[in-house]
């Protein structure tokens, strides 16, 4: 079957050669001819379709090895009425063709480099944007058309290799980041062509005997080297001592082998896949401890006595570093996903080949662009689901999905050639490797189905919805970043200045600068408590501000304006300096008040002034008093009058007297004592 498909493929595009090269007219336009002049009874032309779907289809049933009139009836008879409606007729029965065509092909072990299967492929997404006889009849197709991202995120995702679900706009922007958003033959095969030499690369790497005493038991695949030429080191770190040594990646774990005089050592091993309560995360790194560049990636887990910090020096920039702390994350988040959700058996195999092919896509595509700074994470599938808003739900989609697929093959096995495209595992496979616990029998998933929409697809475009907003506001935010503290101090009193201007307002109140104003306050609001209407005002409060925004809102009002703020004097570096050193200052000061604070409430606790304490335990058991035999209506009100009333006319005097006797009182309590230990405890100091 797979020599045939090879046969049937090479025809698409093999058949007549020596003629297209002398002629002007595209592939495409002689397959058109062809079809058109062949007898009614071998090929058939669709009425609904568009001439390039009507090639494509064509192509898909050579493949097939079956008639266009026996693809449509099948279609018909497999399709529901919904996807067969005359809207989207078209389009529906051309991605039924491709899945199963793509379905057969893919079973070659070397169709990424038969640039008729890519060339198909490619061919199937032009189609794809112009199905319908209506939409564009006279769709060129040729070495300069162009698809659309849509296009490609529909088609590529059906060859797991090429694309998912999740990733595929991603990967698409890279593709065509250079032509304008559209993305031309050239680029795509060069692409494909690329993923099979990783391919062949990780292959061959997994295939080797390095570290075969450690991988054999798992059966663990290399994803990565690093540190084999002296030119890209990679050193570890554990407390003051450092080594070089060569970083293996597989899909279960990490493992570093130092380097000796000729040879390496035991390696260390990392592991990944188990529950060890792992982090990961970028650190700064230097000679001796030293804190100085930010290069390395730190690894903590419950099984190490103390963190281990691997550095991957480069001359400018961290994009080594970024590159491996993305793939391990990715790695550790896949097995984390199959953690929570018990993911087992073929399950697992399947999820564990995700997270593989999504970093020979990341490879793939840095080998391809090595002058653009990619961004890693967004090309990782796993990496990509923690960092969209609603990733969770992902993953929850993803998991339901593999436990109706698991419960599908153990109660109805799935029919090959149907309307789903081939499952992550089975390309996997074909690829020439062999998946742990897995038969090799076609498995189908329904992560791209025909004329429909996956629970899959529509959480990822939920979730990118939102990611819009989160990247616009997050632009907004880095557009009104200033630098220098003076600026940042005036962006913030002009920022606070309405709340300022409120807290004033209350001071003077309270300080009765201006008497008939707090007298009128004070009435109200003492009416209020009385009354015990504080919950309706607070009501009236919430939904005074609820019209507010909602008035805004409804007469545009509300539109972001600017806010002049009045830029302070530049200042120097030695005034910057000077300006920090103040505020450090200012900090220990109030760290000493307040440490003062806790010793004196440590000295009351423990009874050091007995006199105070007794004081202390007196007021305590009246406001315990108070709070049992009064509602608490009245002590909000009794509150409220000694706060705003301590300064009237009236009470003034007396309340200067109690305030000064109150820091008397104060003052006269000692600290509990303090010793600082260092060194050891060698050296103290009180």
């Amino acid at each position: 079957m797979m020599v045939k498909t090879r046969d049937l493929l090479g025809e698409l595009v093999g058949e007549g050669s020596i003629k297209r090269m002398l002629s002007r007219r595209t592939s495409f336009e002689e397959e058109l001819e062809e079809m058109r002049q062949s007898p009614s009874g071998q090929r058939k032309w669709i009425s609904e379709l568009s001439p390039v779907a009507n090639v494509i289809v064509a192509r898909c049933s050579r493949v097939l090895d079956i008639s266009m009139d026996e693809l449509q009836r099948n279609f018909d008879a497999e399709a529901s009425d919904v996807i067969k409606h005359r809207s989207c007729y078209a389009r529906n029965f051309l991605e039924y063709c491709c899945f199963r065509a793509i379905a057969l092909s893919v079973q070659m072990a070397a169709y990424l480099t038969d640039k008729n299967f890519r060339r198909l492929t490619f061919d199937m997404m032009l189609a794809w944007e112009a199905p319908s006889a209506a939409s564009q009849p006279e769709v060129k197709v040729d070495r300069e058309s162009k698809v659309g991202v849509e296009a490609f995120s529909r088609i590529a995702p059906a060859v797991a290799i090429i694309a998912d679900v999740i990733t595929s706009t991603n990967v698409f922007d890279v593709l065509t980041s250079s032509t304008g958003g559209r993305l031309v033959f050239s680029a795509y095969d060069k692409y494909l062509l690329a993923l099979d030499r990783i391919i062949k690369k990780m292959k061959a790497q997994s295939e080797s005997s390095h570290l075969s005493s450690q991988r054999a038991p798992r059966g663990e695949r290399i994803l990565g080297m690093e540190g084999t030429l002296t030119t890209q080191p990679v050193l570890e770190h554990v407390g003051m001592s450092i080594w070089p040594g060569r970083l293996t990646l597989t899909d279960h774990a990490l493992y570093f082998e130092p380097l000796r005089v000729l040879t390496y050592d035991k390696p260390k091993i990392f592991d990944l896949a188990d529950d060890l309560k792992q982090v990961i995360r970028p650190e700064l790194t230097g000679p001796w401890g030293a804190r100085l560049f930010d290069k390395g990636v730190m690894y903590k887990s419950v099984n190490l006595s103390e963190p281990v910090v691997l550095e991957f020096p480069e001359l400018t920039g961290h994009s080594r570093r970024d590159y491996w702390m993305a793939i391990l994350q990715e790695v550790h988040y896949a097995h984390k996903f199959i953690r929570k959700y018990q993911i087992r058996g073929v399950e697992r195999e399947e999820t564990l080949s995700r997270a593989v092919l999504a970093i020979l896509r990341l490879q793939a595509l840095e080998e391809l662009y090595p002058a653009i700074a990619l961004r890693n994470e967004s090309l990782l599938m796993f990496n990509l689901t923690y960092q969209l808003p609603g990733g969770d739900v992902i993953l929850e989609t993803l998991a339901s999905m593999a436990a109706s697929r698991e419960s599908d093959r153990t109660n109805r096995p799935s029919p090959q050639g149907g309307m789903n495209s081939m499952s992550t595992l089975t390309i996997f496979s074909n690829l020439g490797f062999s998946p742990r616990g897995a038969s090799r029998d076609g498995l189908l998933v329904g992560e791209i189905v025909v004329g429909e929409m996956s629970s899959l697809e529509r959480a990822v475009r939920n979730s990118r919805n939102n990611f819009k907003a989160v990247e616009s506001a997050q632009a907004s935010v880095n557009g009104v970043k200033v630098e220098g503290i003076n600026n940042n101090l005036a962006v913030m009193k002009e920022l606070l200045y309405p709340v300022t201007e409120f807290g004033r307002f209350i001071g003077s109140l309270q300080r009765w600068d201006d008497p008939l104003k707090s007298l009128i306050f004070c009435t109200v609001f003492s009416y209020i408590f009385y009354r015990g209407w504080m919950t309706r005002v607070l009501v009236m409060l919430l939904l005074s501000m609820a019209i507010f925004l909602l008035t805004t809102r409804l007469f545009g009002q509300g539109g972001l304006e600017e806010i002049r703020v009045k830029a302070p004097p530049p200042m120097n570096t030695v005034e910057n300096l000077l300006a920090v050193q103040n505020a450090v200052s200012q900090f220990e000061e109030l760290a000493q008040d307040g440490n003062i604070i806790l010793l004196k409430i440590r000295s009351l606790i423990l009874a050091i002034p007995p006199q105070a304490t007794n004081q202390i335990v007196l007021g305590l058991v009246l406001v315990a008093l108070a709070a049992a035999l009064l509602p608490s209506r009245l002590i909000l009100f009794a509150a409220f009058l000694e706060a705003f009333t301590r300064n009237s006319p009236p009470r003034r005097p007396s309340t200067e007297r109690w305030m000064r006797r109150l820091r008397e009182w104060w003052v006269s309590i000692p600290a509990a004592p303090v010793t600082l230990d260092g060194d050891g405890g060698d050296k103290k100091r009180k």
